[in-house]
């Protein structure tokens, strides 16, 4: 966001907090889930997307329904054998399956059928929204078709999702089926996220609250309840979470919450990798891949 366009942004939410904070939360709720436009990629963006352009053409594309719209779904099979197992993979905020690579491939060579889910408004599904809600809504869509799954794999917001949906924390949509969970870099507390997101754009407690409401009308739970810990505390499957202690977007702390959800979660600290350069860290990949190749192998 441009400074210019922030500081009115800040004006605006910080005259509203004064004056009609019920309009002004409901407001920043919905520019909390605004996606970003699919016209406005950078440059960088669209080398990655072009580059991947061979790789994504491997794909079965599935377009599927949900009660939100629609998304569209990536299958990517084994080369030259029968599929080990099934695994999910769920991209973070501006992001998409082509920056999922190193992941994809990874699990494709050690034997697995991939599904990557574009979520609602990212890559090739449509639409300009996202919530948790929504975004849980589309994996467990994934799971009716694909599933069960030997893992679920997500990455930033992608890994919360996968916590959720793993964990059926949103009322009315069953817990996603799965063996295992692999969360790279993934934040481990809603209200957190919540609490950045309004310091940055100046939302006041009193719109706060009004945003918080919001979550409980539309999930049916109150904001305070999307604790990653709580969540896989609740729900003991075998849990890797991989983070970069410099990691500048979701502080290293939220993954030191995941582990201390119980002894089936276990914590990788993949040093100096940021938030985003540590999806393609061949050591992250192998790391991922082995976790999932030993539980399945357990179970089966």
């Amino acid at each position: 966001m441009a400074p210019f366009g922030l500081k009115v942004i800040r004006g605006a939410f910080g005259f509203g907090e004064r004056v009609a904070p019920a309009l002004t939360g409901r407001a920043a709720f919905e520019l909390f889930c605004r996606t970003p436009s699919p016209k406005k990629m950078t440059e960088g963006e669209r080398r990655a997307v072009t580059r991947a352009s061979s790789f994504m053409s491997e794909a079965r594309h599935h377009r599927l329904k949900t009660r939100s719209g629609c998304i569209v779904a990536h299958e990517f099979r084994p080369q030259g054998r029968a599929a080990a197992g099934t695994v999910l993979v769920m991209h973070g905020w501006r992001s998409r399956t082509e920056y999922m690579r190193s992941l994809i491939e990874g699990y494709r060579n050690a034997g697995y059928k991939v599904v990557s889910l574009d979520l609602p408004g990212h890559g090739q599904s449509p639409g300009r929204r996202l919530n948790l809600v929504s975004a849980v809504e589309a994996a467990a869509q994934v799971g009716q078709w694909f599933g069960p799954f030997a893992a679920v794999v997500g990455h930033s917001f992608g890994g919360a999702v996968a916590a959720n949906a793993a964990a059926g924390s949103v009322p009315g949509i069953p817990p996603l089926a799965t063996e295992c969970l692999v969360l790279v870099a993934a934040p481990s507390s809603m209200p957190a996220v919540f609490a950045d997101f309004s310091r940055m754009l100046n939302v006041g407690p009193r719109s706060q609250k009004a945003m918080a409401g919001r979550v409980k009308r539309i999930s049916g739970r109150p904001l305070d309840e999307f604790m990653g810990e709580r969540q896989l505390a609740e729900t003991p499957v075998p849990t890797l979470v991989v983070h970069a202690p410099d990691d500048k977007e979701v502080p290293a702390w939220h993954a030191q919450r995941y582990a201390d959800a119980g002894p089936h979660v276990r914590l990788h600290w993949a040093d100096g990798l940021g938030h985003r350069r540590i999806l393609a860290d061949r050591a992250v990949v192998t790391r991922a891949v082995d976790f999932v190749r030993k539980r399945h192998l357990v179970v089966h």
